[in-house]
This record gives C-alpha cells, structure tokens and sequence, in this order.
C-alpha cells in the first residue's frame, strides 16, 4: 500500500475491516519500524529532539499551508470543532471535580482531553478519509492548542496561586501575562500559523505555482511516515516503571471517554456524516506531548504523563481501531 497523507481512499463498502485495516495498519507499521530502529541505535535519543523539529517546523507547516491554500472559509464547518471543545471542557471539569483542585488534577484533565493531532492525527485521518477529512481536522488544529492550552492555563494558574496560598508562600503570580503569553504561543507556532496564513491566501483566489506547490507537496508527503516513525522511537524510549496502572486509566479516559462523549454530544444535536466522523476520531488519537511540558512547567506528575503518554500511544492502536470499527457500523 503507497503510503501519502492526501490519498483519499474510499471509507465505504460491505466490509467493516476494510477501511479500518487500510487506514491503520501503515500507522502501526511505521511505529513499530520507529521502535526498531530505536532498539537497534539507528534513531538515537539524542536524534529524536532534531527529527522532531524537522517535522514540526519544516514538514507540517509544508502539508499545513498547502493544503488550507485551496479551502475557502466558507467551505469550513465549525459546528462539529465547537462541540469537540465542549465535550473536553466537560471531561476536564468531571477529572477536576474528581481529583479536586490542585496542579495534579489539572495536569491529569489535560492529559485526558488533548489529542496527539499532529503527529498521529494527520496520518491517520489522511489515509482514512482522504483531503477533505483533512480541512475538517485541520480546521479543529487551527484553534486545539490555543484553547485547550490557554484553558489548562488559566486553570494551573489559579490553582497554583491557591495552594500557595494555603502553604503560606508569598509572591504573586502575575496570572495575566501568563495567559497572554499562552495565547501568543498559541497563535505564534508552526502548527496553527501556517494553517491561517494558508487560509488567507486562499481568500485572494491566486493559486501557488508549479514550483512552490511542488516542493511543499513532497514536504507534506514525507510528514507522515516520518512523524510515525518517531512515535515509535520515542516509545522505545520511555520508560513506564511503577506507574503502568494509573498510566493505563488515564489512557483509558483519553482514548475512549473523550470520543464516546464527543459521539453523544454530536449525535444529541443532530450531527452526523464525515465532520463528526473526523471529530469522534481525533478524540479517540492518543494524548500529545504539550501535556508533558505542562506537568514540566508545573513540576508535578512528570513520571506518570510520560508513562501515560506511551500507554496512550499503544492502547491507541487498540481503541482507534474499536472507535473506528464503531463509526463504521453505526454509520
């Protein structure tokens, strides 16, 4: 099978199996071939930093920008990416009221609700359902960290100056230049940017020539196998320990409470057909590396977020194809 991200293979037919092997078996593939060259010291760990950067500032904005250039605004339906924030916003909440107000929760909410849009998403999404299934995923990445993010920090602000608070520790926390800095991070970045920018030059109705357009299709086409590819070094890398069981329910949260309640939510309203398609798919995808910069930056469940992202990750291969096979059937 030719592996390429905008190949728009069919997604109908009599078979269930079908359309869920073609568009999963490359992914599972190219991580398991990822987690080999790991093992055998051909990706090394202090490489996957580099790779990693060429496929977050050079090849995604190449398949970002290319692929928004031709999508006009009214061509987008932001009906079915408002309800993906709502059925987060209630996760986060329900993890929050669980686990109670500190840090810990607030980095556990945000491990739950935020998709691994790029480096798996993309893939997936692309060979499943093709170009237009794309515009649908990419109209959600446009705006999933900036919302997400500025939420998460908004939340571990406030609570941070909380426990504070009550340990008696003084200084105050400047809570509004945080946020704006979230949002500027948001907004400044190679994922969301280059998918404005391209939206833009759509509108004007010009068209990329020949020798720009080319260049940025055989970047966007390398996109994928090689963001797959990483995962899967970067799973070999990990080390789960002791926190295997609280890693394996909060995969469990991410992979399968995240979509069931986006489906519930879509259908109440009167969704259905490839936008909430796409939409219950991504919020099945296996929790994002933004988590752990958070659990980082706030200096609580590092271990278990890296622990959690790599069972999230291979549970993935498992849930994507349930959720999947689901959609399929009730389709």
């Amino acid at each position: 099978m030719r592996f390429q991200v905008l190949d728009n293979l069919p997604i109908s037919g009599t078979s269930l199996n079908s359309p869920v092997v073609s568009a999963l078996l490359p992914v599972v593939l190219l991580i398991a071939i990822g987690m080999a060259a790991s093992h055998a010291d051909f990706i090394r760990a202090e490489a996957t930093k580099d790779l990693s950067n060429l496929v977050f500032m050079v090849l995604t904005p190449a398949l970002l920008f290319r692929t928004m250039s031709t999508v006009h605004v009214e061509q987008l339906n932001f009906k079915p990416v408002a309800m993906y924030f709502v059925a987060a916003w209630l996760l986060f909440a329900a993890i929050m009221a669980w686990q109670g107000l500190n840090r810990r929760a607030a980095v556990l909410a945000l491990a739950a609700t935020f998709s691994n849009t790029v480096m798996i998403g993309i893939p997936l999404v692309g060979l499943a359902y093709g170009q237009p299934g794309l515009v649908t995923l990419f109209t959600l990445i446009s705006v999933h960290a900036l919302i997400l993010l500025t939420m998460a920090t908004i939340v571990l602000e406030m609570v941070t100056a909380r426990e504070d608070r009550l340990a008696g520790r003084g200084g105050e926390r400047n809570m509004v230049v945080t946020v704006l800095s979230a949002i500027k991070g948001g907004i400044i970045h190679p994922v969301p940017l280059p998918i404005i920018v391209g939206l833009l030059f759509a509108q004007t109705g010009w068209v990329l020539p020949a020798v720009v357009d080319r260049p940025l299709q055989l970047l966007g086409d390398a996109m994928g196998p090689l963001a797959l590819v990483l995962v899967g070094a970067m799973l070999a890398q990990v080390q789960i320990g002791t926190h295997l069981k609280d890693a394996l329910g909060l995969g469990l949260l991410k992979n399968l409470a995240l979509p069931t309640l986006m489906a519930l939510l879509g259908w109440s309203v009167g969704m259905s057909g490839l936008h909430l398609t796409v939409m219950i798919v991504t919020a099945a995808l296996p929790m994002g590396a933004n988590v752990f910069l958070f659990a980082q930056r706030y200096e609580v469940a590092q271990e278990l977020v890296t622990a959690s992202m790599a069972v999230s990750t291979v549970l993935g291969l498992l849930t994507i194809t349930l959720v999947m096979s689901l959609i399929s059937w009730f389709g």
